[in-house]
């Protein structure tokens, strides 16, 4: 029976090299000089700290562009509320999700089940595989997904006849 897999996975190396540029045009720009602007990747996401919040938002304004640029959706950023320092500064955490998680994964099913296409949804850890007889329900499947925002990033992989 042909396949295919549904995930959410963010290309760490174009995030990577998205914060390395936001970096250093933070570095070179006049409106940041004295600011004491920092991006850094951290185990939990990407921290932006800075000597105000409105330098902080627009630290995270420069990152967004890099990202786009990079083809990298914004859907798998989680932005968090702004922390004061105790400098009087502020500090912002940006989380990237990857996967996709357990409610958003029985809305694809659901959405899927309710469509009555001739395929059969099941979640497998942090993915969707949809299953079907022939190759154009699979596809139409695809298209549903695509056609409904669900406010994640999806890819599809694992194609198999």
């Amino acid at each position: 029976m042909p396949s295919f897999d549904t995930v959410s996975k963010v290309q760490t190396n174009e995030v990577d090299n998205a914060l390395q540029q936001a970096q250093k045009e933070i570095a070179q720009r006049f409106d940041f000089k004295d600011t004491g602007t920092e991006l850094e990747q951290t185990k939990e996401g990407i921290s932006i700290k800075s000597v105000s919040e409105e330098r902080a938002k627009a630290a995270i304004q420069v990152l967004h562009e890099k990202l786009i640029k990079r083809k990298v959706s914004l859907k798998y950023l989680d932005q968090q509320k702004t922390e004061p320092t105790s400098k009087g500064g502020a500090r912002i955490l940006i989380k990237i999700k990857e996967g996709i998680e357990g409610e958003k994964a029985k809305e694809i099913v659901r959405l899927i089940k309710d469509s009555k296409l001739k395929v059969q949804a099941s979640i497998h850890e942090a993915q969707v595989r949809i299953t079907g007889k022939n190759r154009d329900d699979l596809q139409g499947a695809i298209a549903l997904m695509r056609e409904k925002d669900l406010g994640i990033e999806l890819q599809f992989i694992n194609f198999r006849d």
